[in-house]
């Protein structure tokens, strides 16, 4: 899954490159050659055939001579090919089911679905450019050392636009869930790839709102303006997205390719968001003056330390799950949070232990509070359709397209 690569020395010899997953992008998929001119020939004007094709092997070309690395040259490619592409979707064309059309597997080559239906290519589309955004986000926060120091650090401003990035994708992904599966009828949807199913794309469109949360509660944590108030309420947010993040793909196949890996993602980050939601819970809890107040407070910092625990064991599972990656040093609330939850856990315990012996039945763990969520997906839209699409200037072979598809529907008709 995609992500940033460090390399190590192994045993003084060999080099081991072990991916570094900050946001986690899904596997890539790229169009596979194919001759889509020859495809089209004789439905659709030479020129606008030829096109078509070249923009969809720019797209291939691009991926592959620079490894997946040019990602604004590789969303401007496919942002162009939408647009000459979705005239193949229009009903007045009957074009939609005229071409097969060929994707694969970035990392291994080996084709993964070959499907003649324009809106899956629409689909396939859309999705590449929600998986590029991702990994522009992922670059963002893998965090460097420019200074030469040891200390790795991710400015600010990276973060703010690593959000952005995040909700752009979101978009990309909610479109496909909500404007083109519902085109591609089910006998077809039954052969998509997993990661092209409703479950999925939804499962990683809010893992994305999640991820979004996450940096910017890490940004609260570092500004001394920001207060416990809005610390417990981005930790309780992300905490929901993740919840539904979880629901999406626990009803999806994940035993084949990283579904299994993707899983252990979002338990992991989902852990830690509500390791984060008790602690701040607690904290404020903490500020009453009630008895009760004070053994709530523990219990929830008692939890969050538990929680916390387990998450730590979920993320050594998703870095071991194949492929096997690693985890950045730890970074925003986390960083916070991975001394401060013991140390508060075992002083406040110390602190109201009589309380606690006093006040057994008091002891249950509190309710989080619940919020309306802040972050929502980027609005996308289609780009406009190419004006070579103006049916009134084609001609095909001396015949115009209405007389091309009016002869046909006569043939039909004899037959």
């Amino acid at each position: 899954m995609g992500c940033a690569s460090s390399v190590y020395a192994v045993g003084g010899r060999k080099k081991l490159t072990i991916p570094e997953v900050v946001v986690l992008v899904p596997s890539t998929r790229i169009p596979a050659q194919s001759d889509l001119q020859r495809r089209l020939r004789g439905l659709i004007p030479i020129d606008l055939a030829h096109r078509l094709s070249s923009l969809r092997n720019q797209i291939v070309l691009v991926a592959e001579d620079t490894g997946g690395s040019a990602i604004p040259e590789l969303k401007r490619a496919l942002e162009e090919y939408l647009s000459v592409l979705i005239g193949l979707t229009k009903k007045e064309y009957g074009l939609e089911g005229s071409v097969e059309f060929k994707w694969k597997s970035f990392e291994d080559g080996k084709q993964e679905a070959c499907v003649a239906n324009s809106w899956f290519e629409v689909l396939s589309v859309v999705h590449l450019m929600a998986v590029l955004t991702l990994s522009e986000a992922d670059i963002l926060m893998i965090p460097h050392d420019h200074s030469g120091s040891g200390i790795r650090t991710v400015s600010s401003d990276c973060k703010r636009v690593a959000v952005d990035l995040l909700l752009k994708a979101s978009g990309y992904l909610e479109f496909c869930v909500r404007d083109v599966l519902i085109r591609i009828p089910p006998e077809i949807k039954k052969k998509l790839p997993n990661n092209l199913h409703d479950g999925v794309l939804e499962a990683i469109s809010f893992q994305s709102l999640g991820q979004g949360t996450e940096i910017q509660l890490g940004l609260a944590v570092d500004c001394q303006k920001a207060t416990l108030s809005v610390k417990r309420r981005l930790a309780c947010e992300q905490l929901t997205y993740f919840s539904q993040a979880y629901h999406c793909l626990s009803g999806c196949d994940i035993n084949n390719g990283c579904g299994k890996k993707h899983m252990w993602f979002i338990k992991w980050k989902f852990l830690e968001s509500k390791a984060a939601a008790y602690y701040y819970h607690g904290l404020i809890l903490d500020k009453g003056n009630e008895p009760s107040c004070h053994v709530s407070a523990v219990c929830c910092f008692l939890a969050a330390e538990e929680i916390l625990s387990e998450s730590k064991k979920a993320c050594l599972t998703f870095c071991l799950a194949a492929p096997v990656t690693r985890a950045p040093p730890l970074w925003g609330a986390m960083r916070h949070l991975h001394q401060k939850i013991p140390e508060v856990a075992t002083r406040k315990s110390q602190m109201y232990g009589y309380l606690l012996e006093q006040e057994k039945a008091l002891q249950t763990l509190p309710d989080l509070p619940e919020f309306q969520l802040s972050l929502i997906p980027d609005d996308y839209q289609l780009p406009e359709m190419d004006p070579a699409w103006d049916a009134e200037k084609w001609e095909t072979e001396g015949q115009t397209l209405k007389e091309h598809l009016k002869d046909s529907e006569d043939e039909t008709e004899t037959e």
